[in-house]
């Protein structure tokens, strides 16, 4: 059966129609712009907590290097309530982060030891539901600055009568999308690590290793794990 004019002109239309090329190539390039664009997103939210994470380590520092009660020309005294108090300020300052329910933050206070040359960790206040050993000794423990297998782990010793804070905040990153769309392999924890001088003239051996308690506050102690 010979096609009738009409139908040949239509088959004739259609091959030379290309309204639809556009239309197939973009069906076969969205599942990649879509990969991409969620690979984008994600490794963007990743950078940027990262970066939170890294600036709440130093602002944690900062902050516990000033903390005391007293005057300019007294001795200050750090208790128990101003410690809860900075680590409560961290977490709200955390938002959406939830910097507690999912990481720890450790915070080491590091002065001179009795012999030369040593450091010890006086005291240790931890925060936090996540579970991570740190890369510091524990609080009491001694370690030599300039000789043994664990020298000068801090990097940064404290001066003479001084002592030098060290936050270390270990953070499980909450994906934006999923984990699959992060280019990174291995763990997804973020490790963030700050130091800082203590620059006021600081009462280092009053109340239990220089942390005054008359309020009775509790204790960040790092043998417990919780997000409040």
């Amino acid at each position: 059966m010979t096609p009738s004019p009409s139908l040949r002109q239509m088959a004739a239309r259609l091959r030379r129609s290309t309204r639809g090329v556009a239309m197939v190539e973009f069906a076969l390039c969205l599942p990649f712009v879509v990969l991409t664009t969620m690979t984008a997103a994600e490794l963007t939210n990743y950078t940027t907590t990262k970066m939170r994470v890294s600036q709440l380590a130093l602002q944690i520092a900062d902050n516990a290097s000033r903390v005391g009660a007293g005057t300019v020309q007294s001795t200050r005294t750090v208790s128990e309530l101003q410690l809860n108090d900075l680590l409560t300020g961290a977490n709200i300052q955390s938002g959406r982060l939830n910097l507690f329910g999912n990481g720890r933050v450790i915070i080491s206070s590091l002065q001179p030891g009795a012999a030369a040359n040593t450091y010890v960790v006086k005291w240790q206040r931890c925060k936090g539901a996540k579970s991570f050993t740190s890369a510091y000794p524990a609080a009491g423990t001694t370690e030599r600055s300039t000789t043994s297998a664990t020298a000068n782990l801090f990097k940064v010793t404290p001066p003479p009568g001084g002592a030098v804070i060290f936050v270390e905040i270990n953070y499980t990153y909450q994906p934006l999308i999923g984990n699959n769309f992060l280019p990174l392999t291995g763990s997804r924890d973020i490790k963030e690590i700050a130091a800082m001088t203590v620059r006021d003239n600081r009462d280092y051996t009053g109340g239990t290793n220089g942390i005054y308690n008359s309020e009775n506050a509790p204790i960040a102690r790092c043998n417990l794990f919780s997000a409040t």
